[in-house]
This record gives C-alpha cells, structure tokens and sequence, in this order.
C-alpha cells in the first residue's frame, strides 16, 4: 500500500477520486430522493458529446465538456419546467440528441485518438494536474453550496411547502441541475461516462437503505462515496483491473450489504415480541 501511495500518479488518482465520490455523493442524496436518477445518465451522454466535440475541434476535453454539458441539463430543466411532459422524457430526448452529435463528431475526426476511449470508460490513474486542479475548484463550490443544503433538502422533502414558503425553488433546481452537470463531466474522467451515473446513485441509494433521516443519508453517503473509491482504487491497482469498474463494483458491493441489513432490520421489527409470563 505505501508503494502505491508513495507513487505521483496514484496521489493525484486518489485525490481526484475520493473528491470526486464525496462531491458526487452530496449531489446524489438530492437525484435519488427527487427520483432524478436518470439524469446522471443523460447528462453523461450529454458530456460524451462535448467531449467528442473537444476532440474534433482539437481543445481541451474538460473545458469544452463542462459548458456543453451545463447547456444541456438547463436546457432539461427549461423544457420540463414548461411542458406537461415527465422529466424521464425530457432527458430522453437530449440523451438520444447528445449522444448523436457525440457520434457524429467522433466520425469527423481525422485521426484515431484515445481521449475519447478515457472519456467512455474512465481512467482515473491518468489523472493530470490539470484534472486535479478542476476536480479541487468544483469541491469548493459544492463546500460553498453547504450553506443551501437546508433549503435544497426543505425542497427535496416537500416541494409544495417549499413553494408556499415562497423558496426560490425553481431557481434551485437551475442550479442543482449546473452543479450536477459539472460533477458528471468531472467524474468522467475517473470512471468513465458509461458508469457515472451509478457513481452519482449508488452511494445515495445504499445511504438511503440504512438512514431515514435526510441528513444522516447525507453524511452516510458521503462517508460510502470516499470509502469506495480508496478501497475501489486499490484493489485496481493490485489487480491490475479498470479503476472505474472496480469503485463501481465496490460501491455495489457496499449496496448489498446495506440492502442486506435493511432486509435484517426489516425482519426484527416485523417479528412477534415474546411474551414474557
């Protein structure tokens, strides 16, 4: 382990991930509860297309990525906020739409090149300074967002009181959804866009088996994202496997246990008291 720690490459890795799953654990809380689990998946698409973009115009993935991927989730909460139809719906369609743009510029791109490879399935021992240094800017901005957290979670827990407490609700759920979009871009390059999205719902998910308290599914998912990505990078790095499937699988594995304790508490409250003569 200390050689493996005592490595560059493997600092900036392990910086980049456990930020990366404590910023992505904060923001699930707030999918999961609002039932927005789908939008991890269509913004990661929607980052694939400013990635392949990036790549076509010859620039910098990550700074290409985050403002395609910011127009698209206002764009789906602009369309959702003024239409009838459901919000699985809306980020349908920009997932199919990003994805084909993704696909088309790939297609215009002269040369064979391996960013994209990185982008898709993650890669997050090639973590650069640059990718760190980003990484750091977008976990001060969700530390500052702590001062929203009582009203986002009064909005998550009853959206209707918030309202007539006249809270900027849809204001919030503008910024919620740039804020997520910018975590996706970033988490991409640590495990990849095709598994993101279970980066963003796994730790929340498993936090919401064990808590029924907001905050305290909060703070436990935040306590499962860091775990899982230090316990999930080091065993792809001892076995030599893909780092983002390997936190991912970590973090299912945690799941499971969660979801096993949560059948087991079932069970004992469910179970007849004995009575005592």
């Amino acid at each position: 382990m200390f050689e493996a720690i005592s490595l560059g490459f493997m600092q900036r890795a392990l910086a980049a991930g456990v930020i990366t799953a404590v910023i992505a654990g904060y923001y699930g809380v707030f999918v999961v509860q609002r039932g927005m689990s789908f939008i991890g998946s269509g913004l990661a698409h929607a980052a694939f297309g400013g990635v392949a973009l990036a790549l076509l115009l010859g620039g910098e993935p990550l700074w290409i990525a985050v403002p395609f991927t910011v127009i698209v989730a206002l764009l789906i909460t602009w369309v959702r906020d003024r239409t009838t139809l459901s919000l699985d719906a809306v980020i349908g369609v920009f997932f199919a739409t990003a994805m084909a743009l993704g696909i088309l510029f790939i297609s215009r791109i002269p040369t064979y090149t391996t960013d994209a490879f990185t982008y898709l399935f993650g890669s997050v021992l090639s973590v650069t300074w640059t990718d760190l240094w980003a990484v750091l800017a977008v976990g001060v901005i969700a530390a500052a967002t702590l001062l929203l957290w009582g009203r986002w979670a009064y909005a998550t827990i009853d959206r209707e009181a918030a309202m007539a407490d006249r809270l900027p609700v849809r204001l919030d759920d503008y910024i919620l959804s740039v804020l997520i979009a910018v975590t996706i871009v970033v988490a991409a390059k640590v495990v990849g866009i095709v598994l993101v999205s279970a980066f963003l719902v796994i730790p929340a998910a498993s936090a919401r088996l064990v808590s029924r308290r907001f905050l305290g599914m909060t703070v436990i998912s935040l306590v499962l994202g860091a775990g899982t990505a230090v316990v999930g990078l080091f065993a792809s790095y001892y076995f030599d496997a893909p780092s983002g499937a390997t936190i991912i699988l970590t973090q299912t594995a945690a799941f499971l246990v969660c979801l096993l304790g949560h059948a087991l508490a079932g069970r004992l409250a469910g179970a007849p008291r004995s009575n005592s003569s």
